[in-house]
């Protein structure tokens, strides 16, 4: 970029562009801060599951139903979210929505029932929902477009520890305070979030003067087109599979087909965590070196998802390797499908990246949700046996799983060459 609002290819640093710009650390350190927060938000549920149903009496279903309402108002407030990044740039897009976060969070601990806890929950969606889609805008805005995959991935490593955060750090929280507290504490913590990249992350001038008619325009020129399309059916999986599975139905896996006891499934559920921070951030510095030697942002990438699909394929098999191996693989490929964000910020211009970043996440936190109840469901055609399914079960959920990637696969293969991009 020449100018702050200017598209260019972003390939080379000159005097006096923000490329230079000493504050552009800053951008990433306020932005990766941002989104480790939406991810305790995402997973936080978890430690407080125990309390809730001891406390309001809720039930299984209840549990799912309430953790599902933060999904929803994350998926449903992409496509504004973007129109409001590329009119108001996500420094001001993402302050004034984790407003949002702040007032779900205070409802969230105050709510006497059901109705209440459900209602912050969808607030708190909403109002993260920005988090990764301003932190990519915000990037490609500040740093040269060859550093993105890279930079992305170190923005979701940051944000995996969000995951580490409400593992033994939230419990060892909970044994002297109560999830009420804990929700209280997170409206204040969003609320400093919010003072911090208002007052705190540098900013540029307004990225879109568009009318919301030509931003409207604008959005429906991404969903019709083939440059998205071609990576979004493979993205959308690999990346709702891998979420879909970490975050619920792992464990399962590895007791029904593996065998493993609670303590080693625990062990082995840390190992992908810890990978795919990993993964996130190789994968991103593997890229822009790989591109100086002829190989295309594109390439890696389904590479990448291509090799998540061969990882579940021997784990289904129960190929003989060990167990951490195969794991931490899953945890790699797993997030392989983060490089496709930079491909995409390639792809449209500048005054689009905002509205193209949030259409991908919507498809992917819709599919996360689908898989995540679809597997529930498809299970349940197998009659458990003390709270365990057969193992042939899991095994027919991850065949239908890979099919579907495959095929998704041929897709990406065949545009290989079709939708250049737009800079």
């Amino acid at each position: 970029m020449n100018s702050p609002t200017s598209g260019t290819s972003g390939t080379s640093d000159t005097p006096h562009t923000p490329h230079t710009s000493p504050a552009r650390w800053r951008v990433l350190a306020v932005f990766s801060l941002g989104y480790l927060v939406s991810y305790v938000f995402r997973g936080v549920n978890l430690g407080f599951a125990p309390h809730l149903v001891d406390e309001l009496g809720l039930s299984a279903a209840d549990l799912g139903l309430l953790t599902s309402f933060y999904f929803l108002g994350f998926a449903l407030a992409q496509l504004p979210a973007g129109l409001l990044l590329d009119r108001f740039g996500p420094r001001r897009t993402e302050a004034a929505l984790l407003l949002l976060t702040v007032a779900g969070s205070a409802v969230f601990a105050a709510a006497p029932g059901m109705v209440g806890l459900a209602a912050g929950r969808l607030l708190i969606g909403v109002g993260v929902s920005v988090c990764l889609g301003a932190a990519i805008q915000a990037l490609s805005m500040w740093f040269p477009l060859s550093r993105m995959p890279l930079l992305n991935g170190v923005v979701m490593a940051i944000g995996g520890l969000g995951a580490v955060a409400v593992g033994t750090p939230l419990a060892w929280l909970l044994t002297w305070t109560d999830w009420r507290t804990v929700s209280a504490g997170m409206a204040l913590v969003s609320l400093v979030m919010a003072m911090l990249l208002w007052f705190g992350a540098p900013d540029l001038p307004r990225v879109s003067r568009e009318s919301l008619a030509q931003q409207l325009r604008g959005t429906r020129e991404i969903l019709g087109s083939e440059r998205f399309w071609r990576v979004a059916p493979l993205t959308l999986l690999n990346q709702g599979v891998f979420l879909a599975v970490q975050s619920l139905w792992v464990s399962a896996f590895m007791r029904d087909v593996q065998g493993l006891a609670p303590a080693d499934s625990a062990r082995h559920v840390s190992v992908i965590g810890f990978a795919m921070m990993a993964g996130c951030v190789g994968a991103g510095w593997a890229a822009r070196h790989l591109e100086r030697l002829g190989i295309s942002l594109r390439a890696f990438a389904g590479f990448g998802m291509m090799g998540f699909i061969g990882v579940q394929v021997l784990l289904m098999a129960g190929a003989p390797l060990p167990l951490p191996l195969l794991w931490a693989a899953y945890g790699v490929f797993g997030s392989s499908g983060i490089l496709t964000y930079a491909l995409l910020a390639r792809r449209f211009p500048d005054a689009l990246i905002g509205r193209a970043t949030t259409a991908l996440t919507l498809t992917v936190f819709l599919a996360t949700f689908a898989f995540q109840v679809g597997i529930g469901v498809v299970l349940d055609f197998w009659p458990a046996s003390g709270g365990r399914y057969p193992a042939r079960a899991h095994l027919a959920v991850w065949a239908g799983l890979v099919v579907l990637q495959v095929l998704a696969s041929a897709w990406y293969l065949m545009g290989r060459r079709a939708a250049p991009t737009a800079r």
